[in-house]
């Protein structure tokens, strides 16, 4: 039987890859399609823990690429569930590049992930409460319900008014009390 609740912690994953030149740009940069399928493996995983269900992306939004990845370095992803939803989660992930010779480490991407849990005929279902603990799994887990007002406004789904998480961020009035 599964969980009715589950931590953070219960779906951590970690991911390491090397980038090799069949990785890489014509700068010797790893390229970003590469690195968002290595990120859609490790949030893919991260889900799969948090639900104990196959899942499908639903979404990628707020990739930040703040360094970029050289040939030779090491990239260690790692995600967890930042909040789960009825059928849907959440899942942050934080990527860093190692240049092992040199024992520079930078952090070098972030992003969240929507992933859906579904059975073997595609049907979504419903997925353990995340319960946040530590201080920072708090604030990822409060920011989680705007971001996904957000997407659900920008992709139509949701009309602004409706978006009462985004209201204070934007000074929305509530149509309901005009």
């Amino acid at each position: 039987m599964t969980k009715k609740q589950k931590t953070a912690k219960e779906s951590f994953t970690t991911m390491t890859e090397m980038v090799f030149p069949n990785d890489t740009n014509g700068l010797n940069g790893l390229m970003g399609g590469r690195l968002l399928y290595w990120m859609d493996i490790v949030a893919a995983i991260a889900a799969q823990k948090h639900a104990n269900s196959y899942v499908v992306t639903a979404s990628v939004d707020n990739v930040s690429f703040s360094h970029p990845i050289k040939i030779g370095n090491v990239v260690t992803l790692e995600a967890k569930v930042t909040r789960a939803f009825n059928t849907s989660m959440e899942v942050h992930i934080e990527v860093q590049a190692e240049d092992v010779p040199s024992s520079q480490v930078v952090e070098s991407h972030r992003a969240f992930f929507t992933m859906v849990a579904v059975n073997l005929q595609g049907q979504k279902s419903k997925v353990p409460e995340l319960v946040p603990e530590s201080e920072d799994e708090q604030q990822l887990f409060a920011g989680a319900l705007r971001r996904r007002q957000l997407r659900l406004v920008l992709a139509g789904r949701m009309k602004p008014g409706e978006a009462n998480e985004l209201r204070s961020i934007f000074d929305i009035s509530d149509p309901s009390k005009e």
